[in-house]
């Protein structure tokens, strides 16, 4: 992990001993018990009430937002634990092979984002977790997008977030850990012992469409032979990494990993930003991982524009402030008259 993101692990660590496990696990914080604070989730957001009523050319219409807009809309509660260009932490070094670089961002984008999701599945005295069937009762991002998995008959099926996520976990860790696909030395990456998570077949899918079940067919996420996929456009007999040792459907996984990820992001930001990352002051160091997140995915083509709608107004808004760097394919997938939009909205609300 670079230096400039180290700093966000060891805050998580401070204080935390040492269990005698190398599990990666054991990187995540133990938060005390919260209790449930319904309005301060409903009021604590972006007032809009000047714009009761957005008109037809709003760049943020398209969106169906809802209101008032969630607090990390507000350029206020944007912001970062860090300053500079994002870009120097994502752009791959001429000496690395870019099949090593790729599966450098899996393993450290990956093991980012299970510090945040370690705070919500943690257990509470009375056994129950931030993230539990009642209060996510399937994985989604807001009122516009749901995820589906495929079970082992690979159909797609509507789980609550809580098992969405551990079953997400469950399948990179098994990728990650599979030196046929890693070449690499897994220990202490992947976080496949997860005492917490729930019971599941051992065969699952990673998949499902942007909105509700059936709205899309579901892609099985193990390994694919689609066409004209970015491994095959490498060239006749050759594919990324192929020099490294990675397979020729390497690439293919990773791009699942990446949207798997993604999806797990979009509910942090949608269901938990303030309850419970607010409330411990960890929104910043989100915001900064996640930001990180979208430029190293967008630069390796790891995410399409289409996949990034359910977080597409906060990339508007991070483009038009400053934080996507003008050149960044990130930035390219901006809205930035939205972005400009919300930057108004939080100097005038």
């Amino acid at each position: 992990m670079s230096n400039l993101f180290s700093g966000i692990s060891g805050r998580f660590r401070g204080g935390g001993s040492s269990q005698g496990n190398s599990s990666s696990t054991s990187l995540a914080p133990r938060v005390p018990p919260l209790p449930n604070s319904p309005s301060l989730s409903q009021t604590l957001s972006m007032d809009d009430s000047s714009t009761a009523s957005l008109s037809s050319n709003d760049p943020l219409a398209c969106y169906n937002l809802p209101r008032p807009k969630p607090l990390w809309l507000n350029d206020c509660y944007s912001k970062h634990i860090v300053k500079g260009n994002f870009m120097t932490l994502s752009a791959r070094p001429k000496t690395v092979e870019q099949g090593e670089w790729i599966a450098h961002q899996v393993v450290e984008h990956y093991r980012n984002l299970w510090n945040f999701v370690r705070v919500i599945h943690e257990k509470d005295e009375d056994g129950t977790s931030i993230c539990n069937p009642q209060t996510c009762p399937r994985m989604s991002a807001g009122g516009n997008h749901s995820f589906t998995w495929l079970n082992s008959r690979k159909e797609p099926v509507e789980v609550p977030a809580y098992e969405y996520i551990s079953l997400m976990q469950r399948w990179i860790s098994g990728k990650i850990d599979n030196t046929n696909l890693f070449p690499t030395d897994p220990a202490g990456v992947s976080f496949a012992q997860n005492p917490n998570g729930p019971t599941i077949s051992s065969t699952g899918f990673a998949s499902g469409g942007l909105d509700t079940p059936g709205s899309n067919t579901p892609i099985s996420a193990g390994p694919t032979t689609i066409n004209a996929s970015l491994s095959a456009l490498a060239g006749p007999g050759d594919w990324i990494g192929k020099s490294s040792g990675f397979p020729i459907e390497f690439v293919d996984i990773c791009q699942t990993i990446f949207r798997q990820m993604f999806r797990v992001y979009s509910h942090l930001y949608w269901a938990h930003f303030i309850d419970p990352f607010y409330n411990l002051s960890l929104e910043k160091p989100m915001n900064s991982c996640f930001s990180h997140f979208v430029l190293t995915a967008t630069e390796i083509d790891m995410l399409k524009p289409h996949e990034l709608e359910p977080m597409q107004p906060l990339i508007d808004l991070w483009a038009a402030n400053g934080t996507f760097p003008k050149e960044s394919k990130a930035y390219a997938c901006a809205n930035l008259k939205a972005g400009e939009r919300l930057l108004q909205l939080a100097t005038t609300g």
